[in-house]
């Protein structure tokens, strides 16, 4: 089952389409039997508008699908039209053209003959000529044969650039049947978000066509590039000036032609601009739109928001002698905001009380019989946050009942047509929701809902674009009650401590021997890449009694070098899981999946099934979330993969949904807890020494973190606060709409 091996071991089938079993219009994915010589043959792929009677010639290889048996999977295929009449009447019969039937095509082969396909192609308005086709009719029959073989052509003008035929059939949903003319002119507009294809790749279509450095086309789409590019930092706009620059060494451009190029496309409305403290800022449509949205959704919702709740203190008294804790003041006034304001951002660092304080707030809103919604940006934060309240909570997408449309593109169920129908949503790990997903959620939130956003916004931002939490705090427009007082019992705790002297910008305490917080001084790659192996698979379960694959976790900040995430994933593999001689394995990319493997989702995917340990069935795994590979089923190309007490069945096609979890980066721990955090920090590249980034490792360990390599590397994470920033605008728009 070895991906790699197979991917080589292609066919080719040539034979007429005797059957369409399943036909998907908006991707093209197609099961259809071929009929090759004697044999009937199960192809599955992606072949848009294939038809019975079609010829075809497809590439691919054999495989054994558990449910439907034998198949031939298809990476690539060619139609050519049907050349006999028989074969000609078989296609028109089969109902491939819409508005042609068997008595029709009977009509058009005894007027036509071995020339109709070519009559309804070049001359179809002569097929008015049989009796029951208007001229309308015939161009309509026309335009649908044509769109079927416009495919084709598409695929054949791109296949010299490597697209897949996925990839043609979305140039051609996009720009229909003179596409091949619009790409030949403007290679650029496969840059367009329904198409979607790299700036590279247009590139290097675009050079093939010769299009001149300078055309207007070319730097439109260079703008956009820039801008896109930049969403993957965070940045929902970017200065003009900046923006410019850039796009012009990019492109090797004059600086005066990429600006009259993006003064056009911001009068056409193709760029935005936003002007704050005399700073111009460019922004893409959907992004510009989003915080403007959002800014303007929290003030509406906070100028129409449902009356204030009643509470005496006597309330909060009976709730702290029946937990039997004592608040602070600060969880008090959250308490009262929480329960008598539309909004409240409640925010606080690690061991300031916030989940107490939540989970009062949930319980005093219950004893009022107001619905609540408990949700987070990711499953594995979804469960921490049931986990911690009692209550149910579900993903944001989850929540807004995430679906995709014909263009296969993710949409929500849930906005202003259909709101959440709770009288309270309350939102966990703020910090990790990008502006996109606040707008979708806005959208959803009905007037009157009471809205409760809780997170830390020390910790690292989202990793879309968009510093939402940080952004509201910053506004001073909601109420925002921040938990600063570190209790007793937490601040025995050294973890806590370091926390707190991190994100203050102090240096950490290094050097205690008897904590929950080590560090290991070494300075050589190879041999600290080791320590953290053996501290791994030996020093921590032998002193701790630690679990290497449940209790402990290596974070990394970065996926490369020795002490990488990759890296570290083989040498952690190979300790602790080696290859048994019996053992079923897969290879994909540059890794391989062994029975016994920790491994992890790692996007969301709402369609994988799973069955519980008591016999529930339900679909859904999550981006992090975390899991030990069970089975290898070879014959049946599947995996069957525990997530705690579910068991999820993986097909051939998922499996790139997964990797190796021994060690992850710092980015993908976001919204997790581990009861002990490996931190190898020492050949870290110098983008990643960063404040936020060491504070969110160091809060992930529950109950010790141990950091191997170089304490100067520390100091310098420490010291340098500059990557939380980001360009956005959603600060000024609060201040601008609350105004």
């Amino acid at each position: 089952m070895s991906t790699e091996e197979n991917s080589t071991q292609l066919n080719k089938l040539s034979g007429s389409v005797e059957h369409i079993t399943y036909s998907n219009s908006s991707n093209g994915y197609t099961v259809a039997l071929l009929r090759v010589e004697d044999d009937l043959i199960c192809i599955v792929g992606i072949m848009p508008f294939l038809a019975v009677g079609d010829f075809v010639e497809v590439t691919g290889k054999f495989d054994i699908h558990p449910t439907y048996g034998h198949q031939f999977k298809v990476s690539a295929f060619e139609k050519a039209a049907p050349s006999d009449t028989a074969s000609i009447l078989r296609y028109l019969s089969s109902g491939a053209i819409r508005g042609v039937g068997p008595s029709t095509a009977r009509n058009i082969l005894e007027r036509f003959g071995d020339r109709a396909l070519e009559i309804i192609e070049t001359e179809p308005e002569r097929l008015s000529e049989i009796r029951g086709i208007s001229l309308d009719k015939a161009l309509k029959i026309a335009d649908d044969y044509n769109k079927q073989f416009g495919v084709r052509d598409v695929m054949l003008f791109l296949s010299p650039f490597r697209v897949s035929p996925e990839g043609a059939l979305k140039v051609f949903n996009a720009l229909g049947s003179n596409a091949t003319e619009v790409i030949h002119n403007n290679p650029y507009v496969l840059c367009s978000e329904d198409i979607g294809f790299s700036f590279e790749k247009a590139e290097e279509i675009s050079s093939y066509f010769a299009i001149p450095k300078d055309s207007d086309f070319r730097i439109s789409a260079g703008l956009e590039f820039i801008l896109k590019h930049n969403l993957s930092n965070g940045h929902t706009c970017i200065p003009r000036e900046k923006l410019i620059s850039t796009t012009a060494r990019l492109l090797e451009c004059e600086l005066s032609q990429v600006e009259a190029v993006c003064t056009e496309m911001l009068n056409v409305f193709q760029l935005r601009s936003f002007v704050d403290n005399e700073v111009s800022y460019i922004a893409l449509p959907k992004y510009f739109g989003a915080e403007e949205f959002s800014a303007a959704r929290l003030a509406v919702l906070l100028k129409y928001a449902p009356p204030a709740e009643l509470m005496a203190e006597l309330e909060i008294d009976i709730i702290e002698k029946q937990e039997h804790i004592e608040y602070e003041e600060l969880q008090k006034a959250a308490i009262r905001t929480a329960i008598s304001k539309g909004i409240t951002v409640l925010t606080g660092g690690p061991g300031t009380g916030k989940t107490t304080t939540l989970n009062a707030i949930i319980k005093i809103l219950k004893s009022k019989d107001l619905s609540i919604a408990l949700a987070a940006p990711t499953g594995r934060a979804a469960k921490r946050m049931s986990e911690l309240t009692g209550c149910e909570a579900k993903t944001i997408h989850r929540l807004l009942e995430v679906e995709w449309n014909d263009s296969d593109n993710q949409v929500f169920a849930r906005n202003e047509k259909n709101p959440l129908p709770y009288d309270v949503v309350i939102v966990d790990e703020m910090s990790m929701v990008d502006i996109l997903l606040f707008e979708s959620l806005l959208r959803a939130v009905r007037l009157g809902t009471r809205l409760i956003l809780v997170g830390d916004s020390d910790q690292l931002p989202s990793v879309g674009a968009g510093n939402v939490l940080a952004d509201i705090i910053a506004s001073n427009t909601v109420p925002v009650v921040a938990l600063t007082k570190v209790f007793r019992q937490a601040m025995e705790s050294l973890i806590i401590e370091n926390a707190h002297k991190i994100i203050s910008g102090e240096m950490p305490n290094l050097s205690s021997k008897s904590s929950d917080f080590f560090m290991l001084q070494n300075h050589n790659g190879l041999s600290a890449a080791e320590l953290v192996v053996e501290l791994c698979a030996k020093r921590l379960p032998d002193a701790y009694g630690y679990n290497p694959l449940s209790d402990i976790q290596v974070l990394c900040p970065s996926k490369m070098l020795d002490l990488g995430s990759m890296s570290l994933n083989n040498m952690l593999q190979h300790r602790l899981n080696p290859q048994k001689k019996n053992g079923e394995r897969i290879t994909f990319k540059n890794f391989e999946l062994r029975e016994g493997d920790k491994v992890m989702q790692v996007k969301n995917n709402y369609d994988i099934m799973w069955t519980s340990d008591s016999g529930e069935e339900g679909s859904g795994v999550f981006n992090g979330d975390i899991g030990i590979l069970e089975k290898v089923d070879r014959k049946n190309s599947l995996l069957l993969v525990r997530f705690d007490d579910r068991v999820a069945t993986y097909y051939n096609e998922n499996v790139n949904e997964l990797e190796l979890a021994y060690a992850m980066t710092i980015h993908k721990s976001q919204g997790s807890e581990f009861d002990c955090v490996i931190l190898p920090l020492l050949d870290t590249p110098s983008k990643l020494l960063y404040r936020n980034l060491l504070y969110t490792a160091v809060t992930r360990a529950k109950k010790l973190i141990i950091v191997v390599g170089s304490s100067e590397v520390v100091y310098s994470m420490v010291e340098n606060n500059r990557k939380s920033l980001r360009y956005t605008t959603l600060n000024k728009r609060l201040k601008d709409a609350f105004a």
